[in-house]
């Protein structure tokens, strides 16, 4: 499979995957679907195991970023982010393919197609080889919707998000209850948690960082959505 030549945060619907190399994680990004939806691979530098955030549909390329050779990655885990049926179209094939864990925020596990295998809460973490990512529940947009922080020890935070930020506002919410819910927790436990070169990476479309949305916070607030 081909990948983009530079990682800049924007991937083609249907195009080409873009790579962004760490020190001990690779980072590789697809469109997958009709609605453009993001899938991220991360694997394990040393130990060659691998994570899939949100199999979102297109289950053969999404085959394609483990490659088809005796050094391909071996998928250890998948996490489902929510449960909107989007973002797990491919989630039955490519666990049943694998055989890898699954994993999900109880709140949402009910939803999804395949029961997973583990689930998280709020503060847990997730092992990525010889890294480790943390859960970071997000209230409103699902009630189990996630996000997941890759705290890089050679550079700045790496945060993927699912539905619930994006660059502009956080995610669709169905009730001002639930906005007010999903905007007090990006606030509280991401913009009051992370740095500005906090690099997050969401559900579809293209990736910004903290400090580009930090100024319009209370914009968002104000506007309620």
């Amino acid at each position: 499979m081909e990948f983009e030549a530079e990682y800049t945060g924007h991937v083609e619907p249907g195009g080409n995957p873009a790579r962004r190399e760490l020190a001990a994680l690779t980072i590789t990004k697809i469109s997958v679907g009709p609605m453009d939806n993001n899938a991220y691979l991360l694997v394990c530098r040393n130990t060659g195991d691998a994570l899939l955030i949100d199999a979102a549909n297109d289950s053969e390329r999404l085959a394609d970023l483990l490659g088809h050779d005796d050094q391909r990655p071996r998928l250890r885990t998948i996490v489902t982010t929510h449960q909107h049926a989007d973002h797990w179209q491919a989630l039955g094939p490519v666990a049943g393919q694998t055989g890898c864990f699954t994993l999900a925020h109880p709140a949402d596990a009910e939803a999804l197609p395949v029961p997973p295998d583990r689930l998280v809460e709020h503060g847990d973490t997730i092992a990525v080889g010889d890294s480790e990512l943390s859960v970071i529940h997000l209230r409103g947009h699902t009630p189990g919707s996630i996000a997941l922080l890759y705290r890089d020890p050679a550079g700045h935070p790496h945060l993927f998000t699912g539905d619930s930020l994006f660059p502009g506002g956080v995610g669709k919410t169905t009730s001002p209850e639930n906005f007010r819910s999903l905007i007090d927790d990006v606030e509280n436990r991401i913009f009051a948690e992370l740095p500005d070169d906090t690099w997050f990476y969401p559900g579809h479309g293209d990736d910004s960082t903290l400090g580009e949305q930090r100024p319009h916070l209370a914009e968002w607030r104000e506007r309620g959505w």
